[in-house]
């Protein structure tokens, strides 16, 4: 019996496709915001390693970066392996369990030396994932993005690499949402006191609570259709306050704010203490 062969276009199958969803933790965000102020005044945007494990369900955690010199041009892409080598080295002594995950870029999307770079990095470990930040903040809203890379073959040769955008989590604390929103202004005259920034806190969970309020009084009013899940989450949170007066949540929440002021009015001491210190063995050693 004759067979017929045909050559067929496809996607070959690599360890990519394990790569369901990546986590990213602010520290990442705000480092490579950073060195994106600090970039040379020629470079267009900013490279660097990732660094991070990966979960037992497949999902990337991104923990740290750095970021990699480089040359790039219309149609080739120069990286400083050294350097990225040494970073690594200096990274593993502190932290020897974040390994390389991937590598970053700044800008909208997957420019066209991106393939040419994440070859690289493929080369260093499998299966890498390509983020991607909009540090300029053009949507009103940080465009930050993950891909993987898919092999694009015909028959035998492979023709090109294709990027697919997979989902990525990036969740913060109070604390650090604080400082992201700062992000997003072009200029900013100081940063928050501690005291505005729980005042900035306060205001958005007094929101968040409004809003609770009102889910829960149209879905008894019949105006919203229930939804178990967000009951339970709600229960769950309600049952997890512990049951104080609020005389006796006054007298914590003073205790608090008496504790950090004096803290702050010792170290203020010590600054002070040591100025003293400096400037009296300054005069001694002119005399």
């Amino acid at each position: 019996m004759a067979t017929s062969e045909q050559t067929v276009l496809q996607f070959a199958p690599t360890a990519s496709s394990v790569t369901l969803s990546a986590k990213v933790h602010p520290l990442v965000v705000f480092n490579i915001c950073d060195c994106y102020v600090r970039r040379p005044d020629q470079a267009e945007r900013v490279i660097g390693t990732l660094l991070g494990s990966v979960l037992p369900d497949g999902t990337v955690d991104i923990r740290n970066s750095y970021a990699v010199p480089h040359n790039e041009s219309s149609d080739q892409v120069a990286l400083d392996i050294d350097y990225h080598h040494n970073m690594l080295l200096s990274h593993q002594k502190v932290n020897p369990k974040e390994v390389i995950v991937g590598w970053y870029s700044t800008g909208l999307g997957v420019s066209g030396g991106s393939a040419l770079i994440h070859e690289f990095y493929a080369r260093e470990v499998p299966n890498p994932v390509h983020l991607t930040v909009d540090t300029g903040f053009r949507m009103g809203e940080p465009a930050i993005k993950a891909y993987v890379s898919f092999n694009l073959s015909l028959g035998d040769i492979q023709l090109a690499a294709q990027f697919q955008e997979i989902p990525l989590d990036l969740r913060m604390i109070e604390a650090e949402r604080i400082g992201f929103d700062i992000l997003k202004t072009t200029m900013v005259d100081k940063l928050p006191s501690d005291l505005e920034g729980m005042e900035a806190s306060m205001q958005r969970l007094l929101a968040l609570i409004d809003d609770v309020y009102k889910y829960v009084d149209s879905v008894v009013q019949g105006e919203t259709a229930p939804d178990n899940s967000v009951g339970r989450f709600i229960s769950e949170v309600v049952a997890s306050l512990p049951k104080l007066s609020p005389a006796v949540l006054d007298k914590l929440v003073n205790d608090n704010m008496q504790d950090h002021l004096l803290l702050l009015y010792l170290s203020s001491i010590t600054r002070t203490q040591l100025s003293i210190a400096e400037k009296l063995n300054t005069a001694a050693q002119i005399i």
